[in-house]
């Protein structure tokens, strides 16, 4: 007995089944968030494009949020960390990125996403591997090349100083609702908050 009927043998071909069919549903949900953004993606229209129906998708994905994650997850690629040689320059440039992508069209994917998931905390319970600790991890990253160079103390190196700048960013996009946020709003965020609560950290710690 097959676990799809949908998928039953047609005209000699081989059914799909495990993870053949699991990566034509996400590539049909790829295709759908990509052309109609996560508010026209729907299980009847990736079914459709996947050539399945949409038992098997539930099977797999538990609702339409839960799929629009995973297709997000498709489309996004990792990107170096800047190393400039200066703490400044490379928060400066990690905020930056951050600030193309959520300006994008899979940031705007990634915004309806947090507005559907209740918030930005609530779409990071989704996103199983993007938990606060990866999160934190190219600020620490950044940090702790500083803490080398001898520019701050070690007493910076802490998850909740080290995301401040990129949750001050995400607040432009998730509270104000902002299409892009301009670079001297960025130059604000690292220099007027960022770079003092690292470096005090380090200067109470003596």
């Amino acid at each position: 007995m097959t676990d799809d009927p949908a998928e039953q043998v047609r005209g000699g071909q081989t059914r799909r089944r495990g993870a053949a069919l699991e990566q034509a549903i996400l590539r049909a949900a790829v295709d759908e968030i990509t052309e109609h953004g996560y508010a026209g993606l729907t299980m009847d229209r990736v079914a459709r494009r996947a050539g399945t129906n949409k038992n098997a998708i539930y099977r797999r994905w538990p609702d339409r949020l839960a799929l629009g994650v995973a297709a997000y997850k498709q489309l996004t690629t990792t990107v170096p960390l800047p190393d400039t040689g200066h703490l400044r320059a490379d928060a400066l440039e990690l905020l930056r990125g951050a600030n193309r992508h959520w300006s994008s069209p899979l940031g705007m994917i990634l915004r309806e996403l947090v507005s559907a998931a209740g918030g930005a905390s609530g779409l990071l319970t989704r996103l199983a591997e993007q938990s606060a600790d990866a999160l934190a991890a190219p600020w620490l990253t950044v940090l702790g090349r500083a803490v080398a160079r001898g520019e701050i103390s070690p007493e910076a190196l802490h998850p909740r100083v080290a995301t401040v700048a990129i949750v001050l960013l995400r607040n432009e996009f998730v509270v104000r609702g902002v299409p892009t946020v301009p670079d001297d709003v960025l130059v604000e965020i690292v220099d007027e908050v960022y770079l003092p609560l690292v470096r005090q950290r380090g200067a109470t710690s003596t």
